[in-house]
């Protein structure tokens, strides 16, 4: 990766993640009102949108800040030694200021409330083993292309969270930690 200054680098992370989840929640929003009540019209919908964005904000940010959009992955690559430890624990603060601004910025655009409080339970057993699960499918997805294709990687990883969204448990899943902030809201993505 080429070198860029510590602040580019968290902005990228911040707008990545801003512009991730203004899709993830926007086509959620979509999905619903376009669907007529078919649940899994609205998931296709959601997910197909999730995965085209994943390809090209990996392909837009990569470069500059390694495009990790998910603490999971930041630690993971600290851990490996690819992540300075100062930005490792700056980058979850960025993402999830990220993943905030990008559902306000869902929220505004489809004339939702800004702020909404939630009334979908997304906790329990089966929820925690999903996203254990698609975060480990994830994380072996991004290692697996950086080593042996790595411009695969956001054409891989675009496609695993398009399938991960059906493997998920019925409360929701995004192999997306940031996204947990989300649970006091009600509104179409967790």
């Amino acid at each position: 990766m080429q070198s860029f200054s510590v602040t580019r680098r968290l902005v990228a992370e911040g707008l990545g993640t801003a512009l991730l989840l203004a899709v993830v929640v926007g086509s959620g929003i979509m999905g619903e009102r376009l669907a007529g009540g078919n649940v899994a019209i609205a998931l296709l919908g959601n997910t197909l949108a999730t995965g085209a964005a994943l390809v090209v904000l990996i392909g837009v940010f990569g470069p500059i800040s390694g495009a990790h959009f998910n603490p999971a992955v930041t630690l993971i690559m600290a851990l490996r030694r690819e992540l300075p430890w100062r930005l490792a624990l700056a980058y979850p603060i960025t993402q999830v200021a990220g993943a905030v601004l990008g559902v306000w910025a869902a929220h505004a655009m489809f004339g939702e409330p800004i702020l909404q409080v939630s009334t979908k339970l997304r906790a329990g057993g089966p929820q925690a083993f999903s996203e254990a699960v698609a975060t480990f499918g994830l994380i072996a997805t991004i290692l697996a292309t950086m080593r042996f294709k790595p411009d695969s990687t956001p054409m891989a990883v675009g496609l695993y969270i398009t399938a991960a969204y059906w493997l998920a448990s019925p409360q929701g899943l995004c192999a997306k930690p940031r996204l947990k902030v989300r649970t006091k809201n009600t509104c179409y993505a967790a």
